[in-house]
């Protein structure tokens, strides 16, 4: 069962493999079923960080485990809190690639955001995720560690809180990374695990249609997130690539299948950009282009978040938003403005970045070491 990331040296985490899938792999290893239950009790209640910890376990098949799997597969390489509370790690992964993931305190709790892909190949103009294309993909374990070492934080210090909320919106396309990204969600929604409720979870996608599809059928009780940011195909195409590929036409299918399969309330995202997409003309475009399914969406309104090499855009007045929010409103749209979380530390939405270089294992990375990582993008998206 052991796969590989990069190369044949690279053990699978265990934290790849979903609960039937590691009672499976228990059983072809000559253990019984409730070898595999205190396997996983012991990696996802007690959330130990060693094999050795597993006390209940006998040695030989622990000396299995080791030989077959790496408990956790990132590192931790930097951590910055910004002035609100939000959190930004930097993760290295086992071959040496690194991500950030982003700890978010909401009134409802602790939100994790997580990246999903070794930067991105969707081609946003205002995103810096895209800055840098895609790598690979991230396997399920290694999403599913970034909340296991963020839980470990407040672990470590006799702290009661846990990670209660999850967004799959960091680096990276989810749908284009869908089979990880679904056995993640089955892992940390698992009852017998981090038990994060379904509809604690929400997955982000840019508008892969057919995905959105087959998202619609797996029967999980996830909430769905459109980064949506345009009411008409010339503007979303002028900022978003991925829509000469799936037009809001073809996208809206897909919606349309989601809401009639699911009867689930769709979100959709819009990054307020300064004459780009803000005019009242925008705002009464995305109440026809939303009308017929007013019971059932609910727009987030984004404050632009700064990227130096997009400084081709900027954030829309606060005049703006409000006159853009007012007539949703009328136009019986339900929608918020959303709350800004750690932009003073390029953790914020649109902000986060892949970081492509190998880490240097000799010293600590410094904060401008690596938010000065810049490569040419080339999008997948014709």
């Amino acid at each position: 069962m052991t796969k590989t990331i990069q190369n044949d040296m690279i053990k699978l985490s265990i934290y790849d493999l979903t609960r039937d899938e590691l009672i499976t792999w228990a059983l072809e290893h000559g253990a019984k079923k409730f070898r595999a239950t205190q396997i996983w009790d012991w990696l996802y209640k007690k959330r130990v960080q060693s094999f050795d910890d597993m006390t209940n376990i006998a040695k030989d098949f622990i000396e299995i485990l080791k030989d077959n799997f790496v408990l956790n597969p990132l590192k931790q390489r930097l951590v910055q809190e910004a002035k609100d509370g939000t959190v930004k790690y930097l993760f290295e992964l086992p071959d040496g690639m690194l991500v950030e993931t982003v700890l978010m305190r909401q009134r409802y709790g602790l939100s994790v955001c997580v990246t999903t892909q070794v930067g991105c190949n969707i081609g946003c103009t205002f995103c810096a995720s895209g800055l840098i294309k895609k790598q690979r993909d991230l396997t399920a374990g290694e999403i599913t560690a970034q909340i296991m070492l963020v839980q470990k934080y407040f672990d470590e210090r006799g702290l009661e809180e846990r990670v209660s909320h999850v967004v799959v919106m960091g680096i990276g396309e989810p749908f284009d990374n869908y089979d990880n990204v679904i056995n993640f969600i089955k892992t940390i929604n698992d009852d017998n695990g981090l038990a994060i409720g379904a509809r604690h979870i929400t997955v982000s996608t840019s508008g892969l249609a057919p995905k959105i599809r087959e998202f619609a059928e797996t029967g999980l009780q996830i909430n769905l997130a459109i980064s949506l940011h345009a009411p008409n195909n010339d503007v979303r195409t002028s900022i978003m690539r991925i829509n000469r590929q799936f037009p809001i036409e073809k996208l809206f299918e897909a919606i349309d299948y989601y809401i009639e399969v699911t009867n689930r309330r769709v979100t959709f995202e819009y990054i307020m950009l300064s004459g780009v997409n803000d005019r009242p003309e925008h705002a009464r475009e995305l109440v026809a282009l939303l009308k017929d399914k007013k019971k059932l969406v609910y727009v987030n309104l984004i404050p632009y978040n700064p990227v130096s090499e997009h400084d081709q855009y900027s954030r829309s007045s606060k005049d703006d938003v409000l006159k853009f929010y007012d007539i949703l409103k009328k136009g019986g749209i339900n929608c918020v403005i959303r709350q800004e979380h750690g932009t003073d530390i390029d953790a914020a939405c649109g902000q986060l970045r892949s970081k492509t270089m190998k880490a240097d294992k000799k010293k600590q990375p410094d904060t401008k070491e690596f938010d000065a990582v810049t490569v040419g993008f080339e999008t997948k998206i014709k």
